[in-house]
């Protein structure tokens, strides 16, 4: 008998006069500026020059969002894959390959451009932006909250959120409370993100090991969530395409800190500060 749970919201949208404000936009925006400005505070305190991240971010954000988005298509329609033509199922799973590593490779990819325009390295600012991606992702997560899904097997705890009939997958119909699985997601992040603060001073991790730890950690805590996830997803090489692109992630990322192992840093500092000096007179978004 569940004595306590945590309720749904009654609605996922507000109106401002005639435009519609959709909760979980506001917490995918939250999330982006959450980041920038953890990340922005993160480079200036190594002495890296004021607006770079900003700038950065100008590219990085939009590239991130394409992959994100292909991800949240995913999630949107995977309960419903039985109602869909072979060719959308076929078009969808395919998505999903690339939601999560979309997300991130291209995020890296408008980085990496950001900075070859402003002249910085791309080192210092992945190190300076891997912790605040993760406090940004767990604020972004909960908007899964709003949306009623991404939860797991029913559950009788007293922090089980309640889950309407419309928003039940499948099979579920008769139970009311499940696990909060956007929860877990993320308290991981938050959890994540203080440990790679931590790791990189402890250890004086340069700005790409950084970078390439918060990865794994990511990719460990998506995997595990993603495990208790119910209802039916489309498969890639006999695994929910949630958990190999987790797997994918995670392999990049080890991979990463193998190849990095040699490169150090001074005691006390994470990357050298001559390499957050702008070598150009213009801003990221001049020519």
């Amino acid at each position: 008998m569940t004595l306590a749970s945590v309720p749904s919201p009654g609605s996922a949208i507000w109106r401002l006069g005639p435009l519609p404000v959709r909760a979980y936009a506001v917490c995918v925006a939250a999330a982006i500026l959450l980041a920038i400005i953890l990340a922005s505070y993160r480079y200036r305190r190594a002495g890296g020059r004021p607006g770079v991240i900003l700038d950065v971010a100008a590219w990085a954000v939009p590239f991130g969002l394409i992959g994100a988005g292909l991800h949240a298509l995913l999630i949107a329609t995977r309960h419903d894959f039985r109602h869909h033509q072979q060719l959308w199922h076929d078009l969808t799973v395919s998505l999903a390959a690339v939601g999560v590593l979309g997300a991130i490779a291209l995020g890296t990819a408008g980085a990496w451009i950001a900075c070859r325009r402003a002249g910085v390295s791309l080192g210092p600012v992945a190190g300076a932006a891997a912790p605040a991606v993760l406090f940004g992702l767990a604020a972004g997560t909960l908007g899964h909250w709003w949306l009623q899904q991404y939860y797991g097997p029913p559950s009788g705890w007293w922090w089980a959120v309640r889950i309407p009939p419309t928003y039940r997958v499948p099979g579920y119909e008769s139970y009311a409370t499940f696990q909060p699985v956007f929860a877990y997601q993320s308290l991981w992040d938050v959890a994540a993100g203080f440990a790679v603060i931590w790791a990189a001073r402890r250890f004086a991790l340069t700005g790409p090991r950084t970078f390439f730890l918060a990865a794994a950690c990511y990719a460990v805590g998506s995997f595990a969530a993603e495990s208790l996830l119910i209802g039916p997803m489309p498969h890639i090489l006999g695994v929910p395409t949630g958990r190999f692109a987790d797997l994918v992630v995670l392999a990049g990322a080890l991979a990463g800190l193998y190849l990095t192992r040699r490169e150090g840093a001074p005691p006390g500092r994470t990357y050298a500060k001559a390499d957050l000096v702008d070598d150009s007179s213009g801003d990221v978004m001049s020519m």
